[in-house]
């Protein structure tokens, strides 16, 4: 008589879990207004924007509300369809991706001067390195302060050079965009400052003594 056995269900879940998880790992923050929430929530993004914030003297609200601004914390983020005679899909608008919205070329200057050629768009640890790295550029290239993030934003958005030639200035709409950057950055870093001491224990020491 055969007897019958039931098929193995460890694998199936397994990998439902891997799936669930990797999902959970990589959806943007649920509370993004809040600097604090976010990285309570994702605490190897505190980590991250902290060494980017050691390494290139780049406040963390600064580049964390221009993130927002970009891609909303969205790692597979793209820039909006281009189309041919206003209706036939036509690749798009730019090379932008991921949490940064960095584009090809200036995301290949970075990989090339920081010797970090295995830096990905898509990981947030990379992403907040880069925009970290561009806002000292900045300060560098045009001197606008690390903290200015009014000034940082149009930075990005017009390149070193259209700041320079201030092609902004034909863009209201882009000026607005500015000034809610800089007023998310300023709101963040009032935020961060009254919990960063607990984001520095960790964890761990959050479980037993938070």
């Amino acid at each position: 008589m055969k007897i019958k056995t039931r098929p193995p269900v460890i694998l199936p879940l397994v990998l439902s879990l891997s799936v669930v998880l990797g999902g959970c790992a990589t959806a943007p923050p649920r509370q993004p207004d809040n600097l604090c929430e976010i990285f309570y929530e994702k605490p190897d993004w505190y980590d991250a924007a902290a060494d980017a914030r050691e390494r290139w003297g780049t406040p963390i609200h600064v580049p964390m509300a221009m993130m927002y601004q970009e891609s909303s914390f969205k790692e597979d983020a793209l820039p909006p369809r281009d189309y041919l005679l206003g209706f036939i899909p036509w690749g798009r608008v730019s090379s932008a991706y991921g949490y940064s919205q960095a584009k090809t070329l200036t995301w290949e200057d970075y990989m090339r001067e920081t010797d970090n050629e295995g830096a990905d768009r898509d990981e947030f640890e990379d992403a907040i390195d880069f925009m970290a790295w561009f806002v000292k550029k900045t300060y560098e290239i045009n001197g606008v302060s690390k903290w200015d993030a009014y000034a940082q934003y149009l930075n990005y958005h017009e390149g070193w050079g259209g700041y320079r030639r201030k092609t902004y200035l034909r863009k209201p709409w882009l000026v607005k965009v500015s000034r809610i950057v800089k007023q998310r950055s300023l709101t963040y870093a009032a935020q961060l400052n009254r919990c960063e001491e607990d984001l520095q224990h960790g964890w761990l020491w959050r479980l037993f003594f938070g």
